[in-house]
């Protein structure tokens, strides 16, 4: 009945890149996206709703990127733990 049962093999190294290359371009997009919001800004009437609403996207895109360090550190962490759990298969 249960016809979506979940891979137990998990993360394989084959999809490392394809992860790091995603880390990478959320990272150039987010910074592509500040960059432009910022020089939309410059150009608004100061506490204007236009202006305003780009400073929120900013306080966004600012909250968002402060992940990425945090995502970085977890997908070195997969890579450490996997690494471990290929030397211990190996050496049995």
């Amino acid at each position: 009945m249960n016809s979506h049962k979940m891979d137990k093999k998990g993360i394989n190294y084959g999809s490392v890149p394809g992860l790091v290359i995603v880390a990478v371009t959320i990272a150039i997009v987010l910074g592509v996206g500040a960059t432009i919001l910022d020089g939309i800004q410059d150009t608004q009437t100061q506490d204007s709703f236009a202006f305003n609403a780009t400073q929120d996207g900013l306080q966004g895109l600012d909250d968002l990127s402060g992940w990425q360090t945090t995502w970085a550190v977890i997908l070195a962490a997969v890579v450490v733990l996997g690494l471990v759990a290929f030397f211990r298969r190996s050496s049995d």
